[in-house]
Protein backbone atom coordinates (compact mmCIF):
# COMPACT_ATOMS: atom_id res chain seq x y z
CA UNK A 1 0.00 0.00 0.00
CA UNK A 2 1.32 3.64 -1.05
CA UNK A 3 1.26 6.42 0.60
CA UNK A 4 -1.02 9.19 -1.26
CA UNK A 5 1.23 11.92 -2.84
CA UNK A 6 0.37 15.29 -2.24
CA UNK A 7 0.52 17.79 -5.43
CA UNK A 8 2.27 20.06 -3.81
CA UNK A 9 5.30 18.15 -3.15
CA UNK A 10 6.04 17.73 -7.12
CA UNK A 11 8.36 20.88 -7.95
CA UNK A 12 11.83 21.05 -7.04
CA UNK A 13 14.71 23.38 -7.39
CA UNK A 14 13.84 27.40 -8.08
CA UNK A 15 10.22 26.50 -8.44
CA UNK A 16 10.17 24.94 -5.42
CA UNK A 17 11.97 27.96 -3.57
CA UNK A 18 9.93 30.69 -5.45
CA UNK A 19 6.51 28.92 -3.88
CA UNK A 20 7.77 28.71 -0.66
CA UNK A 21 8.53 32.18 -0.21
CA UNK A 22 5.01 33.12 -2.38
CA UNK A 23 3.27 31.00 0.70
CA UNK A 24 5.38 32.39 3.56
CA UNK A 25 4.55 35.91 2.57
CA UNK A 26 1.22 34.86 2.13
CA UNK A 27 1.48 33.07 5.76
CA UNK A 28 2.61 36.51 6.78
CA UNK A 29 -0.08 38.53 5.32
CA UNK A 30 -2.62 36.52 6.77
CA UNK A 31 -1.37 36.38 10.44
CA UNK A 32 -1.47 40.67 9.96
CA UNK A 33 -4.66 40.40 8.39
CA UNK A 34 -6.29 38.07 11.13
CA UNK A 35 -4.51 37.73 14.10
CA UNK A 36 -4.81 41.00 16.40
CA UNK A 37 -1.92 39.90 18.69
CA UNK A 38 0.74 38.99 15.74
CA UNK A 39 0.06 42.77 15.05
CA UNK A 40 0.51 43.68 18.39
CA UNK A 41 3.86 42.09 18.46
CA UNK A 42 4.88 43.42 15.41
CA UNK A 43 4.06 46.78 16.78
CA UNK A 44 5.98 45.97 19.78
CA UNK A 45 9.21 44.67 17.57
CA UNK A 46 9.35 48.15 15.52
CA UNK A 47 10.87 50.40 18.13
CA UNK A 48 12.75 47.49 20.14
CA UNK A 49 14.50 46.25 17.08
CA UNK A 50 16.33 49.48 15.92
CA UNK A 51 17.20 49.71 19.94
CA UNK A 52 18.53 46.41 20.47
CA UNK A 53 21.12 47.16 17.42
CA UNK A 54 22.09 50.60 19.30
CA UNK A 55 21.95 48.85 22.96
CA UNK A 56 23.78 45.68 21.84
CA UNK A 57 27.45 46.28 23.33
CA UNK A 58 28.67 43.38 20.38
CA UNK A 59 27.01 41.37 17.55
CA UNK A 60 25.86 38.53 20.28
CA UNK A 61 24.05 40.84 22.33
CA UNK A 62 22.39 42.24 19.50
CA UNK A 63 21.79 39.11 18.01
CA UNK A 64 20.52 37.52 21.36
CA UNK A 65 18.00 40.64 21.25
CA UNK A 66 16.86 39.84 17.78
CA UNK A 67 16.25 36.96 18.34
CA UNK A 68 14.62 36.69 21.00
CA UNK A 69 11.95 39.12 19.67
CA UNK A 70 11.83 37.30 16.63
CA UNK A 71 11.06 34.51 18.38
CA UNK A 72 8.32 35.84 19.61
CA UNK A 73 6.91 35.88 16.35
CA UNK A 74 8.07 32.69 15.04
CA UNK A 75 5.59 31.37 18.80
CA UNK A 76 2.64 33.31 17.32
CA UNK A 77 2.90 32.27 14.10
CA UNK A 78 2.90 28.57 14.93
CA UNK A 79 0.14 29.31 17.42
CA UNK A 80 -2.31 31.24 15.30
CA UNK A 81 -1.71 28.08 12.78
CA UNK A 82 -2.51 25.64 15.42
CA UNK A 83 -5.55 27.75 16.21
CA UNK A 84 -6.81 28.23 12.61
CA UNK A 85 -6.43 24.06 12.39
CA UNK A 86 -8.75 23.26 15.40
CA UNK A 87 -10.64 25.67 14.70
CA UNK A 88 -11.29 24.20 11.04
CA UNK A 89 -11.73 20.82 12.26
CA UNK A 90 -14.07 21.90 14.87
CA UNK A 91 -15.93 24.94 16.88
CA UNK A 92 -17.52 22.91 19.64
CA UNK A 93 -16.22 22.94 23.04
CA UNK A 94 -13.90 20.42 23.97
CA UNK A 95 -11.31 19.80 26.44
CA UNK A 96 -8.67 18.82 24.09
CA UNK A 97 -9.01 21.56 21.82
CA UNK A 98 -9.02 23.91 25.06
CA UNK A 99 -5.95 21.99 26.07
CA UNK A 100 -3.89 22.67 22.29
CA UNK A 101 -5.22 26.21 22.76
CA UNK A 102 -4.26 27.03 26.14
CA UNK A 103 -0.79 25.04 25.18
CA UNK A 104 -0.21 27.37 22.70
CA UNK A 105 -1.08 30.19 24.49
CA UNK A 106 1.39 29.20 26.69
CA UNK A 107 4.23 29.28 24.40
CA UNK A 108 3.63 32.21 23.64
CA UNK A 109 3.99 33.82 27.00
CA UNK A 110 6.81 32.13 27.59
CA UNK A 111 8.66 33.48 24.83
CA UNK A 112 7.50 36.90 26.02
CA UNK A 113 8.90 36.25 29.02
CA UNK A 114 12.13 35.02 27.13
CA UNK A 115 12.29 38.43 25.48
CA UNK A 116 11.85 40.07 28.87
CA UNK A 117 14.58 38.12 30.77
CA UNK A 118 17.40 38.35 27.66
CA UNK A 119 16.78 41.94 27.40
CA UNK A 120 17.25 42.50 31.52
CA UNK A 121 20.38 39.92 31.74
CA UNK A 122 22.16 41.72 28.64
CA UNK A 123 21.19 45.45 29.84
CA UNK A 124 22.04 44.64 33.22
CA UNK A 125 25.39 43.26 33.28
Amino acid sequence: MTEPISPFKGKTGLARILNAVGYSWAGLRAAFQHEDAFRQEVLLLLPLLPLAIYLGDSGIERALMIGSLLGVLIVELLNSAVEAAVDRVSLERHPLIKRAKDMGSAAVMIALLNVVVVWALLLLD
